[in-house]
């Protein structure tokens, strides 16, 4: 696994494809973007100038793409998976509906190519420092093969089950992540107004049962924590309108199941709000403006 061909070159997949390079990996990619072509080649990427250019003689391809119409568009509705390799491996960690995830396993199946969903979570920083963890749907062995690449740009790999289970595990772990962002923005708000230091009862619910992954690594708090979001205008990072996508998604697998999650749905809607007032781009952990009237 030498030559990558990497897709989508945005907030996450730009510090993700640079990884890769800085280990003397051959890595070509390509976005619609322009200004994230020129962020790529100003990072040292070779820069393609389209998809099918960027997907010859490669032994892997990786996307990181924001929606299920992106992914669509790239393996559905081209002709890409015709014109890949037999011998590629599909790295597929955009975040979509298992059921889009499985539709492209199964075309890709029937030409003869194997593929991985592989969503990350870590956010940005994970993205940056390659610690990311990677949530794998798909076959034993093909997780064997991609496992060099996991360990450059991550830190952690689950390996969640057949193809579509890693969309599944994310979407889980995503809905629990806006909803202890959205209770410890509430809940540190509730302590300042009441007269306390914001990083004084940060600390103390750290090292307390109230303890969380928004409080140690992404305090949404202004000024807690200064090279979080929050200490940046809530600049960067998972955005908004990423963080509703995955919410939505997440009440329609519940739908799909039948199963019951009233706190995921009350999450859902108030970053439905976020996006309404037109902070869609925003960090997640700007949830906390809501509470700082």
């Amino acid at each position: 696994m030498n030559k990558i061909g990497f897709i989508g070159l945005g907030n996450m997949g730009l510090p993700m494809a640079v990884n890769l390079k800085n280990q003397a990996l051959e890595v070509k990619a390509y976005d619609l973007s322009e200004e994230a072509k020129v962020k790529a080649i100003q990072s040292g990427i070779e820069v393609k100038n389209s998809i099918q250019e960027t997907s010859k003689s490669i032994d892997a391809l990786i996307t990181m793409l924001p929606n299920d119409s992106a992914v669509e568009e790239v393996y559905l509705n081209s002709s890409l998976l015709d014109d890949l390799a037999k011998t590629t491996l599909i790295i597929d960690s955009s975040t979509i509906s298992p059921e889009t995830s499985k539709r492209v396993a199964n075309r890709a199946s029937k030409v003869g190519i194997s593929m991985l969903d592989a969503p990350v979570s870590g956010g940005v920083k994970g993205a940056e420092d390659g610690t990311l963890s990677f949530i794998v749907g798909g076959k034993d062995e093909d997780l064997v093969k991609a496992s060099s690449l996991f360990d450059i740009m991550g830190s952690n790999t689950f390996h969640a089950g057949d193809s579509g289970s890693g969309q599944i595990a994310k979407l889980c772990n995503n809905m629990l992540l806006a909803i202890h962002m959205c209770g410890t923005a509430e809940t540190i708000a509730m302590g300042v107004k009441n007269g306390l230091d914001p990083e004084v009862l940060s600390e103390i619910m750290k090292k307390s049962s109230g303890g969380n992954w928004s409080l140690e690594k992404y305090n949404p708090f202004p000024g807690v924590m200064k090279d979080a979001p929050a200490g940046k205008n809530y600049s960067g990072g998972f955005l908004n309108l990423l963080m509703l996508k995955d919410l939505s998604l997440a009440q329609e697998l519940a739908s799909l199941s039948n199963s019951e999650t009233p706190m995921g749905k009350l999450a859902k809607e108030l970053y439905e709000d976020l996006n309404n007032q037109g902070m869609g781009d925003l960090d997640f952990s700007s949830i906390q403006k809501r509470y700082l009237n």
